[in-house]
């Protein structure tokens, strides 16, 4: 009797240990084929010959796109000869589910119904609205309409300026997937939400104790995404400008100038630095009326994080590379060696 007690106290333990393992695996199970978060930015996954399907889930789960390796493998076996690799780029993020990236590798289903769209750092509204012409989405009339009518509702858009530069710099560049059918409102709704992305409530807490407000902080970026070349220049450049407001001494950036000619020049003349515009510079003491470009997250974190310098000068070298001084007579110098 006892034996017989004992034998069943231990099935009982068995069906309990495999009843908590059960439920644990089907826990895991169910989160492992969830999306890695809700939000995050698009990353590109390049793809080249011999690439496996196991290879990419370990680049994949590294990168933290997907949650597990071995999930995305199964999905993949599932399958068979559906899934099959072909080389190119594409768009992963980390709100898609592992089933959904795999939908999108295959064959490069999605090519057929969706653009894909990459907005650079730096570019105006005016090449926004361009290059989404040229990928077949919306008519000039349609972007226009929308840049300077269109209803959004985002507090940072509540003291734009009048006009066609409205939403300059703050349409998001970053690479997105956009279906053929989408309207020119409905583009450019997303570049704004994705640019909300970054008015974290840290960001607004730092613009406060910097007094600046969010048009003057896209609007230095711009200046600094426009100026910069090499990413070690972004907080010294920045460094200058903050410099400079302090003294209230003129901004003097080449690139707000150039927004304001209806061609880039590769040097810019006497002449063009007299061109009477609130935007020029060289004339006007203080902020521009607004952003120049829009800027990536990269610029508007320079903004935030100033190099400490007493810097007020730059000139660019060959290499892509500023060259900083203090005073003009400094300054002079280096223009004479670098330029």
């Amino acid at each position: 009797m006892a034996r017989k007690k004992k034998t069943i106290g231990i099935f009982t333990w068995i069906v309990l240990f495999a009843l908590v393992g059960g439920v644990g695996l089907l826990s895991w199970w169910n989160w492992a084929k969830m999306p890695y978060s809700t939000s995050g930015n698009t990353e590109k996954i390049t793809i080249v010959s011999g690439t496996t399907a196991g290879q990419l889930a370990e680049e994949l789960q590294e990168r933290h796109l997907i949650r597990s390796a071995w999930m995305f493998k199964f999905l993949a076996r599932e399958r068979q000869e559906d899934f099959k690799l072909y080389v190119g780029d594409y768009q992963l993020a980390p709100a898609m589910s592992p089933s959904e990236m795999i939908n999108r590798l295959i064959g490069r289903s999605v090519a057929s119904d969706t653009n894909l769209v990459t907005i650079p750092e730096g570019y105006t509204t005016k090449q926004i609205m361009e290059l989404l012409i040229q990928k077949g989405i919306g008519s000039k009339e349609e972007y226009m309409k929308v840049v300077t009518e269109g209803e959004f509702p985002y507090s940072f858009l509540k003291d734009a300026p009048i006009g066609v530069h409205r939403l300059e710099g703050y349409l998001f560049p970053n690479t997105y997937d956009i279906p053929v059918t989408t309207t020119p409102h409905t583009v450019i709704d997303l570049l704004l939400r994705q640019f909300e992305k970054e008015l974290t409530p840290e960001v607004q807490n730092q613009l406060t104790a910097m007094k600046l407000t969010v048009a003057q902080w896209v609007t230095l970026a711009s200046l600094i995404e426009k100026e910069a070349v090499k990413e070690a220049d972004r907080p010294l450049i920045s460094s200058v400008l903050m410099n400079r407001l302090k003294i209230n001494q003129p901004l003097q950036i080449d690139a707000t100038i150039q927004f304001l000619l209806e061609t880039p020049k590769p040097k810019l003349s006497y002449e063009d630095l007299q061109i009477p515009s609130p935007y020029n510079t060289y004339l006007h003491s203080g902020f521009p009326p607004g952003p120049i470009a829009s800027p990536g997250h990269a610029s508007l974190q320079a903004v935030l994080n100033p190099a400490q310098t007493e810097f007020r000068y730059y000139v660019a070298k060959k290499d892509g590379y500023h060259v900083f001084a203090k005073t003009y007579a400094e300054h002079l110098k280096n223009v004479k060696e670098y330029q």
